[in-house]
């Protein structure tokens, strides 16, 4: 064995993460008898449950069979099957949520299975030829499931280190719950109501569920008399869209907050930071005027009247005099950027006036028991169209600074999203139908000869499960996705 497979790409880390999955549902079932489901991306890895907690003793059973499983080379052959066959087998097995996902294809349509021994799987896009390439991953027990753990792009030789993400836990177990309230589960179930011609009532109920939570966020931040609300969350999550809506609930409540963003406080762009590559680092802490930022801070919350900078980004340069303000007494101060959550930005605030709140889309539907809705995919889904619609980028430079964007994340947000006294999900459960309808023809442009070229049919192959929503008009002029898909009309 000894394979020379090293995880380059993100396309080789589904690879590598769905083959590893592949094995940890077979040798699951082979130790416990339960069909576990696979959840929501979590402390750097996958969180896994059944119908029942799993002991310590059968998790480090499943471990080693999971470790017998690779040490044998076990094959894992990709078949495809006619959709009608693989709809037939799916509904034989006891799993309605997968043949449903075949429901509206055409019968003859090859359908790829992942199989390995005689347990067999959809994982939606290819895997890894045998059990023997995955040299590293560990199992943690994590509160009432599993947490299965693996290298990923931006950690190729080693497990990231673990961080508990618990507020992420639980806005994924809300959002589960609300799935449930509502009968949508899973993808199919979406799909059947927009093939029913319900899809605006989705919308609806999704857009008062969510309007329903920026509320809520209001009311705690006045009821605790919070001073500074800090937003923050991964390129695409909708933070400026989700922070104007947040004012306008507190002003419902109190005076209307001032509204700032950490983006007119960078540095000159003459003395902007050169990363690793030579190139200017504009997502590093080191872009932003924290002396600047500091002061006006301390002097806005002291009550003095401040000089608000505005950044010119095409002269590179801080404008002054067109933004003179003061905060009155009471009034709260809402401020959005990626670094809002690491203390050191406002480090001369005390803790105890600072509301945080971290944001994500994080995917409300799975597509079916054993396979997730990567939020990194929703996120790039909204970038490639905003990139599109509103910043004259095609498909294929979207999916070009992908992996800049996603590395610069990991350290400048990710690891302060734990800090966070909320989060809050800025996905709906329509969203990625109707992305689908704005990006599938922004991928089929990308030619084949392009480097880009293999991720977008990985992205294609992915969508075409999501039944289509063409009519943009049930979607709110405030909505998150508007941020995205561009006014109506």
């Amino acid at each position: 064995m000894g394979y020379d497979f090293k995880i380059s790409s993100f396309i080789d880390e589904r690879k590598y993460h769905n083959t590893a999955i592949l094995i940890f549902l077979k040798a699951a079932k082979e130790i416990t008898g339960l069909d576990m489901r696979i959840g929501n991306s979590l402390n750097q890895g996958y969180f896994s449950y059944a119908n029942r907690a799993l002991s310590s003793t059968e998790i480090h059973k499943i471990w080693n069979r999971m470790e017998q499983i690779i040490a044998s080379d076990m094959p894992v052959e990709e078949k495809e099957y006619p959709a009608a066959a693989a709809m037939e087998k799916w509904e034989s097995l006891g799993c309605p949520e997968k043949a449903g996902l075949l429901r509206y294809r055409d019968p003859e349509e090859p359908v790829l299975f992942a199989e390995m021994g005689d347990f067999r799987n959809c994982m939606y896009c290819h895997v890894l030829p045998s059990a023997g390439y995955i040299d590293l991953f560990e199992l943690r027990q994590y509160r009432n499931g599993v947490l299965i753990r693996m290298p990923n792009a931006l950690h190729p030789e080693s497990i990231p280190d673990y961080r508990d993400d618990d507020k992420l836990y639980d806005a994924f177990a809300m959002s589960n719950k609300m799935r449930k309230k509502s009968g949508l589960r899973y993808l199919a179930d979406v799909n059947d109501r927009i093939h029913d011609g319900l899809a605006d009532d989705i919308i609806r109920t999704s857009e008062w569920l969510q309007n329903k939570q920026i509320q809520e966020m209001a009311e705690s931040i006045v009821r605790e008399g919070k001073q500074v609300v800090l937003i923050a969350g991964p390129s695409s999550s909708g933070k400026t869209t989700t922070a104007k809506r947040l004012c306008s609930a507190i002003a419902e409540l109190t005076e209307e907050p001032l509204y700032l963003g950490t983006d007119d406080y960078f540095v000159e762009r003459c003395d902007t930071p050169l990363g690793a590559d030579g190139k200017p680092d504009f997502e590093g802490l080191g872009s932003v005027d924290l002396d600047l930022f500091n002061t006006q801070m301390e002097d806005l919350l002291a009550g003095k009247e401040v000089d608000i900078p505005e950044f010119d980004f095409f002269e590179g340069t801080k404008r002054f005099g067109n933004r003179i303000t003061k905060l009155n007494p009471g009034q709260i101060l809402v401020i959005e950027g990626i670094h809002s959550l690491n203390d050191i930005l406002t480090q001369n605030i005390e803790r105890s006036r600072k509301y945080k709140i971290y944001i994500s889309p994080l995917t409300q539907i799975n597509m079916d028991r054993h396979n997730r809705v990567s939020t990194a995919d929703a996120r790039l889904l909204r970038r490639m169209v905003r990139d599109n619609q509103f910043r004259g980028y095609n498909a294929e430079a979207t999916l070009e600074a992908w992996s800049k964007v996603r590395a610069g994340e990991s350290v400048n947000i990710f690891p302060y999203s734990s800090s966070a006294d909320i989060v809050f999900n800025s996905s709906t459960v329509y969203e990625t139908n109707m992305l689908r309808t704005f990006a599938e023809p922004l991928l089929l442009a990308i030619p084949e000869e392009s480097e880009q070229y293999a991720e977008a049919r990985r992205i294609l192959e992915f969508i075409k499960y999501f039944e289509k929503i063409e009519n943009t008009d049930a979607v709110p002029d405030n909505a998150i996705l508007r941020e995205f898909i561009g006014p109506r009309g």
